[in-house]
């Protein structure tokens, strides 16, 4: 939820050392990391070496709601049987459904979409930093500016939204103490236009709160 990526490698690794299955919730990486937007153990090198996934449709897919958990035969079949979340549950609307599936097509027929997200999380990246906002490294389109006071980071929040920037102010228990941010979310949609006015308005609310890096 921060842009940070799991060690898959490594966790790779360890699971075939010891005998492990390795399951990993990727609902933060489908449809934005990786060449084609197939998620973090492609970003990571590591595609087809994870034994199950699971993941959103609400989220880069544009679904409203729904998951899915792929992996062994044997495994998806246990769970239709087991999963409690599944078998009490309504099945998803046939809209939704068809939407999520137009949505992995695209992503395997054209990379477009996500080359142009890489495009623009990286240049708001650098922007920032460059400016000396202070933005947790990373490659992932959420972009996490770390502000430290809660209180600062809500009216942060809503000063930018007063501006027509919609970022979400976060702080303790959500995040640990002294680690209050606000949170941006990059999009493919976003023009250079929208970036600009979104990093410059960014840039004049921290520097008014005092919060840029020395």
């Amino acid at each position: 939820m921060e842009g940070s990526l799991a060690p898959l490698p490594e966790m790779v690794q360890l699971a075939r050392e010891y005998g492990a299955f390795l399951v990993v919730d990727d609902s933060h990486g489908t449809g934005v990391l990786g060449k084609r937007g197939r998620g973090t153990h492609e970003e990571l090198g590591v595609f087809g070496k994870v034994d199950a996934h699971t993941s959103t449709l609400g989220k880069a897919l544009g679904g409203s709601h729904g998951g899915f958990t792929t992996g062994p035969k044997t495994l998806v079949e246990y769970l239709r049987q087991k999963s409690r979340p599944y078998l009490f549950s309504n099945t998803l609307p046939p809209a939704v459904v068809m939407g999520s599936m137009a949505a992995l097509d695209i992503l395997e027929k054209d990379t477009s979409f996500v080359d142009r997200l890489r495009e623009n999380t990286t240049y708001f990246r650098k922007q920032l930093l460059a400016k000396n906002v202070r933005v947790r490294e990373g490659v992932h389109p959420i972009v996490p500016i770390i502000i430290g006071d809660t209180a600062k980071a809500i009216s942060m929040s809503k000063q930018l939204l007063d501006r027509g920037v919609y970022v979400s102010g976060f702080g303790y228990p959500v995040v640990p103490q002294g680690q209050a941010r606000l949170r941006c979310q990059i999009s493919a949609a976003h023009t250079r236009e929208h970036l600009d006015r979104a990093i410059a308005a960014i840039v004049d609310v921290a520097e008014q709160f005092g919060v840029l890096a020395a």
